[in-house]
């Protein structure tokens, strides 16, 4: 199945969430902390990342916000008793693909790392067929899992490409917060649905990284997101 590195500083909880994953036909790899983590990373290339977020030393926010510093696209699952908006939103800011509250059930996390890695062997394979969702200056090979503005390529986490690959596919119908969870995550965990905002929020600075001028997510207040029909 995929190589995954599982950070976290409680040992009992490590063995647990391992023996999931590998009954699920993962290799699974281990680290005690953020540092060991960050080390197995550039050691082992790992498929995926699952890390707690409180430990001592590097937490898995600063994990998180290190590897992406350092251009590492693997996907990454936040754990977390946390369970304030702030909190889930940070992660997602940093640079986190998913987020998941305990506790939770080994089911919510195997669907979740499973929705990642099928989305990642679509980005990273070969396709003999491109499926373009295009949107005024904006494509998306769904295939491939690759997004472009103006031509240029942008790096996106695979919930934000699914988030744009819903409102693109219709431009000008507005979906609301609710329905935008719905269709990016496909379960049935509880989650805040302001965590869309935020979603909404990094997409734009990417692409205004582009085009400055960028107002292609429209806001609905009140309402939800569409994509501008022009």
């Amino acid at each position: 199945m995929a190589r995954i590195l599982l950070v976290d500083d409680d040992p009992n909880l490590l063995d647990v969430l391992s023996m999931t994953l590998e009954d699920a036909g993962h290799d699974v790899i281990t680290a005690k902390d953020g540092v060991a983590g960050l080390r197995k990373v550039e050691q082992g290339a790992p498929e995926l990342l699952v890390s707690d977020v409180n430990m001592p030393g590097i937490d898995g926010f600063t994990l998180c916000r290190r590897l992406r510093e350092k251009g590492h696209t693997l996907p990454i699952v936040l754990l977390t008793a946390r369970d304030t908006e702030i909190d889930q939103a940070l992660g997602l800011e940093l640079g986190a693909d998913d987020y998941v509250i305990k506790p939770f059930s080994a089911r919510v996390l195997l669907a979740r790392v499973s929705a990642l890695l099928r989305r990642e062997q679509l980005r990273a394979g070969p396709s003999e067929e491109r499926t373009v969702i295009a949107a005024g200056e904006l494509e998306l090979e769904t295939e491939r899992m690759e997004a472009r503005y103006r031509g240029q390529l942008f790096v996106t986490t695979v919930t934000e490409f699914r988030l744009l690959c819903v409102i693109a596919t219709r431009p000008g119908v507005v979906y609301t917060r609710e329905q935008l969870l719905d269709r990016i995550r496909g379960d049935d965990s509880v989650v805040v649905e302001r965590l869309i905002d935020t979603y909404v929020r990094r997409l734009r600075r990417k692409i205004e990284e582009i085009d400055p001028t960028f107002d292609g997510i429209e806001t609905m207040v009140g309402a939800g997101y569409r994509w501008r029909d022009r």
